[in-house]
């Protein structure tokens, strides 16, 4: 095992003026193979800064680290390095549900102490973990004499990128939180970023840059400083300190997952291994599946949330979509409407709502005894309406009510414009947070917790982004945080054909999003058309993980295509393998993964507004073994522009490991396969 060097070096007092002090360095470390290396230096004013180097070539320029402090000096210069130490780790954990059962942790880590030498001698602790595909650090301010109580004005942590490249990014501070489309500009265009933030460099290699374990703290958005130059920038609260918190605390880590190409990028297991292990317990109640909805007709504005003659969650239409759950072997119903509050004005004002109140052609007991009845159960939803001190108040005897009438899953959502939660103190003072800033974060977490003691999961919409803690609180099932399938919905700005191709590379890689798939009508409001074929709609089951996905359509719907709905009753949403085949940040990708508990495998491709092929080698499968490949791919003359996105072959075909399969995928396009192994296990 390579084991990590720290130098501690003595600085050189130097008489030159501060601008022109050289930076000596003061501390090194490497990855377990020794193909990333880190430098840590102080310059002659006693500024630290951090670098990256990958197979000998620089990653990350030198960039600056520290803090600033609303009502103390800040802390980033005149430091001197007072202790460094190292350690190496490599082992493995299972998760309970996920993309892979088995995570290893392979890992070298350095850790160091910096001590202001004036008067205030306070220390800013640091840790750096190198992984083979990435880089982790964090701070921590321990408490101490000059220190008890740390109000954050804002990080001084930059990415000091060493060349030019193309960035995929989505704007940060925007009034639709996490909703728009990505971005595809140079590196050194981009404005104030999101994470995940994706780039390839000048010379191909792929970077992400993001954070892990946001706990207790404001999530981190990228400001631009300069050139190909970035800084961390804190999302705000309600008061001056972006964050507020006594001293012995540590940062969320910030994290530079890195790989030779797109698909590298995407085995990265780095954001789940920098949180902490699962605090549940037992959790073997969780229970991934998939789910209908009473939702999309909703979404397209057939249906009312609202009592009324539109309202969809009625006792008769939540019947028939039981029974419809029943007869797929689909596990789960959604069902949004049901509780009282959503009559009048409810975005940005959820004052309404009670979650342990069904409306009064909602027969909530009945209802979800004939679910059981029928082997299925029903997926609650509170909508906050961004009230978030409401639906504070209301956790206990609502996620009770859930447990009481058989809910597994929960999904939530805070819709209001960015910026606009309300915060109602104890006092009564009232203060408008954003969905990303530290109340927010530890909002999102208490509701998490909350359904865990009644053995409820969280899907979360409109929420704090992803950072890992599915390991901590498995439990997180899933999250929206993006644009999903209810922009395909509406007459304007559906989602490109591009967008799913961009998410795999970006949000994705924080973790699951619930996209709600499987729209097989390709058909939303006034009858405007998706921009997909029917191909890529299953495909998407495959290539958009989440261990909770939704069978989006209508039972109508599903009718008049039994042959593509196979798939989605076949599919499932827990594996015990994954393989990123091949792609292209928003051009293009091929995933593969293996059912848990199932000697089966399943693929899905999907690409942009072009017609694209490649080839993948079945190398996944396992040997001395044959495999019926059930295709499902584009039709003749399938395109996403015309009526042809309809067409959609199914077939057949006798495989075995090592054969070689065309992947050709129409304009708006997709193809999905599964392979069912010769008596093997399968599972659904």
């Amino acid at each position: 095992m390579t084991r990590l060097t720290a130098l501690a070096l003595p600085l050189i007092a130097l008489a030159l003026a501060p601008t022109a002090a050289r930076a000596d360095v003061v501390a090194k470390a490497a990855s377990p193979d020794g193909h990333i290396t880190l430098t840590i230096s102080l310059d002659g004013e006693g500024r630290p800064s951090y670098a990256v180097q990958r197979n000998g070539k620089p990653l990350i320029a030198d960039s600056r680290l520290g803090f600033m402090f609303t009502d103390a000096p800040k802390i980033e210069r005149n430091l001197t390095l007072a202790d460094s130490k190292q350690a190496s780790s490599d082992t493995s954990w299972t998760q309970p549900w996920g993309e892979w059962t088995r995570i290893r942790d392979h890992h070298n880590e350095l850790k160091l102490v910096f001590r202001e030498k004036g008067d205030l001698q306070r220390e800013m602790d640091m840790t750096f973990r190198l992984f083979d595909d990435g880089v982790a650090f964090r701070y921590s301010l321990p408490d101490q004499a000059n220190l008890h109580h740390a109000n954050i004005a804002e990080e001084l942590t930059q990415f000091a990128f060493a060349q030019g490249g193309t960035a995929w990014w989505k704007p940060a501070y925007e009034w639709n939180r996490e909703e728009y489309l990505y971005n595809r500009t140079p590196l050194d265009a981009v404005g104030t970023a999101q994470t995940v933030m994706t780039v390839k460099l000048a010379d191909g290699t792929h970077v992400a840059l993001h954070e892990a374990a946001l706990v207790d703290y404001a999530g981190m958005n990228l400001a631009r400083a300069e050139g190909n130059t970035f800084r961390a920038d804190l999302t705000p609260g309600a008061g001056a300190p972006k964050v507020s918190r006594d001293a012995g605390f540590s940062t969320p880590w910030r994290t530079i997952a890195v790989a030779d190409d797109a698909a590298g990028l995407y085995m990265n297991h780095m954001i789940l291994n920098l949180n902490e292990p699962n605090k549940l317990g037992d959790v073997s109640w969780i229970k991934p599946g998939k789910f209908v909805g009473v939702w999309w007709n909703m979404i397209k504005g057939e249906w009312s949330w609202a009592r009324g003659p539109k309202h969809g969650a009625t006792t008769a239409n939540v019947r028939r979509y039981i029974d419809f759950a029943a007869a797929s072997g689909i596990p789960a119903v959604l069902v949004e409407g049901w509780n009282v509050g959503w009559d009048g004005n409810w975005f940005g004002n959820g004052n309404e709502m009670n979650f342990s109140q069904p409306t009064e052609d909602f027969d909530a007991d009945g209802l979800a005894a004939y679910a059981k009845s029928k082997g299925v159960t029903l997926i609650g939803h509170h909508e906050t309406g961004g009230s978030a001190s409401h639906y504070d108040g209301q956790l206990d005897s609502a996620f009770k009510w859930a447990a009481d009438h058989g809910e597994q899953v929960v999904k939530t959502g805070y819709v209001t414009d960015a910026g606009q939660i309300e915060r109602v103190d104890a006092d009564g003072a009232k203060h408008r947070e954003w969905h990303e800033g530290q109340w927010m974060v530890n909002h999102y977490l208490r509701v998490v917790q909350t359904a865990a003691k009644y053995h409820v999961s969280i899907d979360s919409h409109e929420p704090v982004k992803d950072t890992g803690l599915r390991r901590t609180y498995p439990n997180w099932v899933a999250r929206e945080g993006g644009r999903g399938m209810e922009y395909n919905a509406w007459v304007g700005g559906k989602n490109p054909p591009e967008h799913e191709a961009n998410l795999v590379f970006t949000q994705l890689l924080g973790g699951p999003m619930d996209f709600t798939p499987g729209v097989l009508s390709l058909s939303g409001s006034e009858g405007s058309t998706i921009h997909s074929t029917i191909a890529k709609q299953l495909a998407l089951y495959v290539v958009l993980y989440s261990p909770v996905v939704m069978a989006a359509d209508t039972p109508e719907n599903y009718a008049r295509y039994p042959g593509p709905f196979q798939f989605i009753k076949d599919v499932p949403t827990d594996w015990s393998d994954t393989r990123a085949l091949n792609g292209e940040v928003g051009d293009y990708v091929t995933i593969a993964r293996k059912a848990k508990g199932s000697d089966d495998w399943y693929l899905g491709a999907v690409g942009d507004e072009q017609a694209r092929s490649s080839k993948v080698t079945l190398d996944f499968l396992d040997a001395g073994r044959s495999y019926t490949a059930e295709i499902y791919r584009d039709g003749p003359g399938a395109d996403y522009r015309t009526e042809a996105r309809h067409a959609i072959m199914i077939e057949k075909k006798q495989v075995k490991k090592g054969d070689v399969l065309a992947i050709d995928l129409a304009p708006g396009g997709g193809q999905a396969i599964r392979f069912v192994a010769s008596g093997g296990k399968r599972e659904r």
